[in-house]
């Protein structure tokens, strides 16, 4: 620790920026299905929103201004680290199907197991859209 910065080099007294508005509301485009909800780790809301096509539209609607708190509230609960939560979502949302994500975090093994498998016949995929905070910031903790 230097000049008041963790190992990472975040400053230890301010918040750190784990995931971004820009990224959030980019997934709100496809809201009806809850992407941004997964993303902010709500994932029991984003499956909610996955199967009433976003509350019908109202709740896609309301959470146009609900980003900016969720976003916040998210980076309070995670931990910043060298993997980057906005480049695995954009990987597990485009190329989950193909472990791409996996790969991106080191886990090269079920990585081209999913690239094999389809995410395991989607089922991990479906995991990693629950998951896939926690399993970051154990990463980004443990590096």
């Amino acid at each position: 620790m230097q000049n008041g910065k963790d190992m990472a080099g975040n400053h230890m007294n301010e918040q750190s920026d784990t995931h971004r508005k820009t990224i959030g509301y980019i997934l709100w485009l496809f809201g009806f299905t809850g992407s941004h909800r997964f993303y902010y780790g709500k994932p029991l809301m984003g499956t909610i929103y996955f199967f009433t096509f976003g509350l019908l539209g109202i709740g896609w609607l309301i959470d146009l201004f609900l980003i900016p708190a969720m976003d916040q509230e998210a980076d309070l609960r995670f931990s910043a680290g060298p993997i980057d939560y906005s480049v695995a979502w954009l990987l597990l949302t485009f190329l989950g199907l193909f472990g791409i994500h996996r790969m991106y975090m080191n886990k090269w093994l079920t990585g081209i197991l999913y690239l094999l498998t389809a995410g395991l016949f989607g089922f991990g995929y479906l995991y990693d859209f629950w998951t896939l905070n926690d399993q970051i910031t154990i990463l980004n903790r443990s590096s």
